[in-house]
């Protein structure tokens, strides 16, 4: 689940699904992929590691909400025309519509500079062959390590009623 705040705080009416971006960026050291996470230090979520990412702004493109929130939380500067769009998933809560967040999620494996704590994420590059899942949300060894392999797809993510396992998981190609 993206790292942000409940979708449906100042989502509105919460009739449309509330646009987000994820931006894994990737690196090898010493001959081991990584992948950069994050612990989440504030809102919902704290405590869990997440990928990098939020809502997309009125006026940005997706790509454009992904560089920004990179730098944002991390610190890393990435130019939008090396972002490879990789999936999206819809995440659905049957149990609080407003929530509801449509998330495109991009990779890359360029971004310059050092990854350095924010006031919302602790960075952590983990090894993408040994993804700390038992700290992760449920729906995210249904569909990062897949998108990480290179297989490229729409999920469907729906929650159960505690908003928080799955009740549902589903993919088709991406459009």
């Amino acid at each position: 689940m993206p790292d942000s705040t409940r979708a449906g705080s100042g989502a509105g009416s919460g009739t449309r699904p509330v646009a987000v971006v994820l931006c894994f960026v990737l690196r090898t050291r010493a001959g081991v992929p990584q992948v950069l996470l994050g612990v989440k230090k504030t809102g919902f979520g704290r405590g869990k590691t997440v990928g990098v990412g939020g809502k997309v702004e009125p006026g940005e493109s997706a790509a454009q909400a992904a560089v920004r929130e990179l730098a944002e939380e991390t610190g890393l500067v990435a130019d939008p025309e090396d972002l490879e769009r990789a999936g999206t998933v819809a995440f659905r809560f049957p149990a609080s519509p407003a929530s509801d967040m449509d998330c495109t999620v991009f990779l890359t494996p360029t971004a310059h500079g050092d990854a350095v704590e924010s006031a919302e994420i602790a960075p952590l590059w983990c090894p993408v062959a040994d993804l700390p899942f038992a700290r992760m949300w449920d729906d995210s060894a249904l569909w990062l390590p897949r998108l990480l392999a290179g297989e490229r797809f729409a999920a469907t993510v729906v929650l159960a009623l505690d908003n928080q396992a799955v009740a549902e998981f589903r993919t088709a190609p991406l459009a």
